[in-house]
């Protein structure tokens, strides 16, 4: 595998999980060490993967929730139209 971000970032959450075979771990884990950008990345997902796991719920405000609601609604609506 070469060295180029875009190469590595198909196998990020795989490397969190684990699943990635020793060499490939060994590869990323060399290139997040010289890339600043992917090494940003890595922290952010392990961050998130950590706070999804803690379960802890936040109740928004519920005009941002329903703008939230109707925003992902209307995404929805177009990527899979009613037929």
């Amino acid at each position: 595998m070469a060295g180029q971000c875009s190469d590595y970032i198909n196998n990020l959450n795989d490397y969190l999980d684990g699943e990635i075979s020793p060499e490939l771990c060994k590869e990323l884990e060399k290139h997040i060490g010289q890339c600043n950008n992917c090494r940003i990345m890595v922290d952010s997902l392990k961050q998130t993967v950590s706070l999804c796991r803690e379960g802890k719920k936040e109740n928004l405000p519920k005009a941002l929730e329903n703008k939230l609601t109707n925003i992902l609604k209307e995404k929805w609506n177009k990527k899979f139209p009613k037929q």
